[in-house]
């Protein structure tokens, strides 16, 4: 295998698609075959497609890319595990070199690539230095199996050393009206030229599903005024920041629908006006 090119920050589009949730259930649903979702995504102009082997599903979706392979960019993570009790909390870490050398070998054959053009460790590690994490995921990048190395759920720290050890691409976490510990990073991802993949810009749907609180009230206020839904302007309140942050930020919402994928494309060029934000950061802070 010859190496793979270096990953940069030109290969992105501005908003990406979330696969977390992607199963074999949709397949010859007009809305929610896996095929199609891709397909449409590519024909909007959302082309960087995240999964992650913790998500069970990387087959999947190496069987919806199928010949679209290469006009997207393909990201996956590992690092998290699942334990054997089934329950939500039952989850450990390894980020040693062995596992790093494993789980690309793993995901590579579900997703039947031959590399990944960004590759994430999921989760920072209290046992493995992340020195030797990503010291190992560069000699990835080396042998063409990753272009680019990624990091979610750190701390600036570790951001910082691992940038020492190898260029990291792009750094993903939470962002949203009600999750903003992320604009602490800011300045080093600014600094360091690393880009922000922006996770459940929806807060994982609790933005938008069963609220009466001033938030859910002011989302749907806007939205009626923009004719469009408090998805939408949740959304496109995480593309106005991310505009003004300085950095690189492409959110990142997840769907398995269609019609919520264009939504979400949509939502991207919505403009929300003074009077809108402070509408709605007066209500997060009631």
């Amino acid at each position: 295998m010859t190496a793979a090119t270096m990953w940069t920050l030109e290969d992105l589009p501005g908003q990406a698609l979330g696969l977390m949730h992607l199963s074999d259930d949709g397949w010859g649903d007009d809305d929610r075959d896996p095929a199609g979702l891709i397909v449409a995504a590519i024909d909007a102009g959302v082309t960087m497609m995240d999964t992650a082997e913790m998500y069970g599903n990387e087959q999947i979706v190496g069987r919806a890319l199928g010949v679209n392979r290469d006009r997207v960019t393909l990201c996956s993570k590992f690092g998290v595990y699942w334990g054997s009790s089934g329950r939500s909390d039952d989850w450990s870490i390894r980020a040693d070199p062995a596992t790093v050398r494993t789980a690309i070998e793993g995901s590579l054959q579900r997703l039947d690539v031959d590399h990944l053009d960004l590759y994430y460790l999921h989760h920072r590690s209290d046992d493995t230095p992340i020195e030797e994490t990503v010291g190992a995921m560069a000699e990835l990048r080396d042998a063409g199996k990753i272009r680019a190395l990624g990091l979610s759920n750190v701390t600036v720290d570790d951001i910082r050393r691992a940038h020492a050890v190898h260029p990291i691409a792009a750094v993903q976490q939470q962002w949203s009206l009600t999750h903003r510990d992320v604009e602490s990073f800011i300045p080093t991802l600014v600094e360091l030229g690393i880009a922000l993949v922006a996770h459940s810009p929806l807060g994982h749907g609790s933005l938008t599903n069963s609220r009466d609180d001033a938030l859910a009230r002011a989302l749907c206020e806007i939205a009626s005024s923009a004719e469009a839904t408090p998805a939408q302007i949740a959304l496109a309140w995480v593309h106005h920041r991310g505009r003004l942050s300085g950095a690189t930020v492409i959110p990142l919402p997840g769907t398995t629908s269609v019609g919520h994928l264009r939504a979400n494309v949509a939502a991207a060029r919505l403009e929300l006006g003074e009077t809108d934000l402070e509408s709605l950061e007066n209500a997060v802070a009631s």
